[in-house]
């Protein structure tokens, strides 16, 4: 479904791959403009090169979400070059069941890129939004920001913090026009899951964790996104919306 976001500008971070791809280029076929950013340059600019092709207009702003420097700067760049920053889908994260995140190492990049990450980029965005009097602000978290992992508790702890972080902003600034929410993604065909799924015996076991018995779409994500970000939604602010094909139905 397209929505008329005309005259409407919004970032995606880690918008070069995956459901950050997806939902930059939904939203600019929605007709808003689009800040693409991302640590690939390479992945970032061809998102670009896909909004052009559909006739949307975005540019490409390298960010690395666990600098602070870097996110004021992307935010920054929106409201130069557009205006203003309606929409803000704060997506960028780390996910790799191959790794040991018990390890100091692995824990610290956790927490920098998913949670604080997250934070920092609602801190530049929400600055904005307070004084244009109006804003969204879309996270990803994931199911396991609701249900526990016995291999990943680095992933899990901080998806449980960006439930935590959405919940809170969302309460602190109900009365200032911004709306907070956050969608909450089971098993995605992303690169991320592609690299772990690349054995036909591992992807049928994926798929076979949803009740649907099948991996999901970036673009299905991406619609999620775009329905908290319209008008459609006005009423909602501080919910999860669970997009896992029933996996995680009682």
């Amino acid at each position: 479904m397209k929505y008329p976001f005309e005259d409407k500008v919004a970032l995606v971070t880690g918008a070069g791959s995956g459901i950050g791809r997806a939902t930059a280029l939904a939203f600019a076929a929605s007709g808003a403009a689009v800040v693409v950013t991302d640590v690939n340059d390479g992945s970032g600019l061809d998102t670009v090169t896909q909004i052009k092709t559909i006739g949307g207009r975005a540019i490409y702003v390298r960010c690395d979400v666990s600098q602070p420097n870097d996110v004021d700067a992307a935010v920054a760049r929106a409201v130069t070059e557009f205006g203003r920053l309606d929409f803000a889908h704060n997506n960028a994260g780390i996910n790799s069941l191959a790794a040991d995140e018990w390890t100091d190492a692995h824990w610290q990049r956790s927490l920098s890129i998913n949670l604080t990450g997250v934070m920092y980029c609602m801190r530049a965005e929400s600055a904005v939004m307070l004084k244009q009097g109006k804003g969204t602000i879309v996270n990803t978290a994931s199911i396991n920001g609701f249900t526990g992992n016995a291999h990943q508790p680095a992933y899990t702890a901080t998806k449980h913090g960006v439930v935590g972080l959405t919940r809170h902003a969302a309460l602190r600034w109900a009365r200032n026009g911004i709306r907070v929410n956050a969608v909450c993604p089971g098993v995605i065909e992303t690169p991320m899951t592609d690299a772990i799924a690349a054995r036909p015996e591992i992807r049928k076991v994926m798929e076979e964790m949803t009740p649907m018995g099948r991996i999901g779409q970036p673009r299905e994500v991406a619609a999620g996104v775009l329905w908290l970000c319209s008008d459609e939604a006005s009423f909602v602010t501080g919910q999860m919306l669970i997009i896992d094909g029933g996996a995680t139905v009682d």
